[in-house]
């Protein structure tokens, strides 16, 4: 899974990094957890919400996996998305990110939201409880831990249409159609 985020999620203007998600920063590819100081897998359907952990299926589905910085993966932990909180701050308090956090949810930074919605809805179509997976749905609710739901689905739209599909989302659907051999939901389905 490693080297599918180096390639899905590779920095167009420095092909040796990745973008991290939640952050926006550009950081050294090779530097796959490293030992907690580099970047980590954020699983954006937490996989507490189902208790799928990193199983084949929803556990290592590469249209919800993306890289992020060890710190904010861990300060997201497996809270819902919605709006509103404090800014968090990176580095014991001292690097401001775009995300903003409260008790039971995460706000990613504007230029993602719509591609963290995408991969929400992708998530709960694409797993229905069909063939021993889980059923995971998308609810208009926070702190859905541990049921295998995720939301909150009015922000989820709200940002959908707020942040359209970019350049990275449909550099991410080349490769996907390239190494995975299928075109993403992400873009083919909603856009």
């Amino acid at each position: 899974m490693w080297d599918i985020l180096k390639e899905s999620d590779r920095d167009p203007g420095n092909e040796a990094n990745v973008i991290l998600l939640h952050t926006g920063w550009s950081v050294n590819a090779a530097q796959e957890y490293n030992g907690g100081d580099g970047w980590s897998r954020e699983h954006v359907w937490a996989q507490s919400h189902g208790d799928f952990g990193t199983s084949a299926g929803a556990g290592t589905d590469a249209h919800h996996l993306r890289p992020c910085d060890i710190s904010v993966n861990s300060a997201r932990g497996n809270k819902d998305f919605d709006n509103g909180g404090d800014q968090y701050y990176d580095d014991g308090g001292s690097i401001p990110t775009e995300c903003y956090s409260d008790t039971d949810s995460w706000e990613p930074r504007d230029a993602v939201k719509g591609d963290v919605a995408r991969m929400i809805f992708y998530m709960a179509t694409r797993y229905e409880g069909e063939n021993g997976e889980l059923d995971l749905e998308a609810v208009d609710e926070v702190n859905n831990y541990p049921d295998p739901e995720h939301g909150k689905l009015s922000t989820l739209l709200s940002w959908h249409e707020q942040d359209p599909v970019d350049d990275f989302v449909l550099m991410f659907q080349s490769f996907a159609q390239q190494s995975l051999g299928v075109i993403p939901y992400t873009v083919c389905h909603l856009k």
